[in-house]
């Protein structure tokens, strides 16, 4: 007896459906999102700190920081990292 769903993996699932590169997307800024969150909190950063540190505004700060907004710029996140005293690290995976 053979199971149809055996075999299969989510990312498939996904790909057939066409939301692979959104799912993926969604689940990267959130990651990002939260680290950024963690780091703000380790230096005890307000938004309001953290946005002049950035020489943005809060809006923008807050869109960085909405889990669900997937429309970052790399300068904003190169900016980010620089107000955190980081550097954010990009590469392509097979």
């Amino acid at each position: 007896m053979t199971n149809k769903h055996i075999g299969a993996n989510f990312d498939d699932f996904l790909a057939g459906e066409g939301l692979l590169e959104e799912s993926t997307a969604m689940a990267i800024k959130r990651v990002i999102a939260w680290q950024i969150e963690q780091e703000m909190k380790a230096q005890q950063l307000t938004k309001t700190q953290m946005a002049a540190k950035m020489k943005t505004s809060r809006a923008a700060l807050n869109r960085l920081l909405d889990q669900n907004d997937t429309s970052l710029t790399l300068t904003t996140l190169a900016s980010a990292a620089a107000a955190l005293g980081k550097k954010f690290r990009f590469e392509l995976c097979a």
